[in-house]
């Protein structure tokens, strides 16, 4: 973690980080948005900055917060960076931030937006010791720009193989697994993910983060993880507390993933913001498979390995969410 990360999280403790807001809102209100949402359809931001990334190949920090911020005011339908986010989280719950290192330094979700995020939580009212950063193993986290930091008086920063898992199973339909604490300590989970292909799955984004909150995801990969990701996220504590997705779109990989493969490493330099999971897995599925057209690659079901599981996901049994482009608002800004 470099000198910048570890003065915010140390500031970040005691609240001196940022000004919070006395905001008094106790519920979800996603009202304000909705009244630019057709009905019977589910909301999807897709937001750009082709200059996200400089000639060198750096990420401008200041732009992917600009990013970030019109995203939000996008999906919200409100200007002002904290007036949005007070329509997202609740004040006085402990929100999650679930990342994802899996693949490496190269391909994990990028620290300049989590800690972007954590900033507008502060803003809007959530306090630094009611924010938990969280990942499965010690090194996915550090692959984020993260150490294992178990500190109740500010920003917790938690590993679940040192933080550990809850002792009972829980279950549903072919997934029989055991959930991260930090998965349960917390009111509600926003997903983190970062946008790859997968060599089973076919696409990793919001559903199969939530791999990333069990102890044996190894258990969950038969058949193309088809319908294990969906089983997966009807788990009553990862369907209710899994609220939101900021999907981390700025850098991917388009095949070879879900490790990092530089020669197949991919600029999209965009955020994908919602709360169905299914339609936002839908449209990275989509974004993915142009990719792969453009590098004159062949599509996902032609290689064996299409995400039937957000199709699974959307179907009566599960019913997480939409996969109909019909049904699915997207907006591109």
């Amino acid at each position: 973690m470099n000198k910048n990360r570890r003065e915010f999280l140390k500031t970040a403790a005691t609240g001196a980080a940022l000004i919070g807001s006395s905001a008094a809102v106790d519920k979800l209100a996603f009202a304000a948005a909705d009244q630019h949402t057709p009905a019977g359809k589910s909301r999807v931001v897709v937001a750009h900055d082709p200059q996200l990334h400089g000639p060198d190949g750096r990420l401008d920090d200041k732009r992917a917060q600009a990013l970030l911020d019109r995203a939000i005011a996008s999906w919200t339908g409100r200007d002002n960076p904290v007036e949005a986010w007070k329509h997202i989280v609740p004040v006085g719950k402990v929100i999650g931030l679930k990342i994802n290192g899996l693949g490496g330094k190269g391909i994990a979700t990028h620290a300049v937006l989590t800690l972007a995020i954590c900033e507008r939580l502060q803003q809007a009212g959530v306090k630094p010791s009611q924010i938990v950063i969280f990942e499965q193993r010690t090194h996915f986290l550090d692959a984020c720009g993260f150490q294992h930091v178990d500190n109740p008086g500010g920003i917790r920063t938690l590993s679940s193989e040192i933080y550990g898992y809850e002792p009972q199973p829980s279950s549903y339909g072919s997934a029989t697994i055991r959930l991260a604490k930090a998965l349960t300590l917390c009111d509600m989970v926003i997903g983190l993910p970062i946008l790859k292909d997968h060599s089973g799955a076919g696409v990793t984004f919001a559903m199969k983060n939530m791999y990333g909150v069990v102890d044996r995801p190894q258990d969950l990969h038969a058949t193309n993880c088809n319908p294990a990701v969906a089983d997966l996220n009807c788990i009553p504590a990862i369907r209710q507390k899994v609220r939101f997705t900021i999907g981390d779109a700025m850098t991917s990989v388009y095949d070879g993933g879900p490790g990092f493969h530089p020669e197949r490493l991919w600029r999209p330099n965009a955020l994908i913001v919602g709360e169905d999971r299914v339609a936002i897995d839908h449209t990275a599925w989509q974004m993915i498979e142009r990719k792969r057209a453009e590098a004159g690659m062949p599509t996902l079901e032609a290689v064996g390995r299409p995400p039937r599981y957000i199709a699974t996901a959307a179907d009566e049994a599960h019913k997480l969410g939409v996969n109909d482009p019909q049904r699915i608002h997207l907006m591109e800004v």
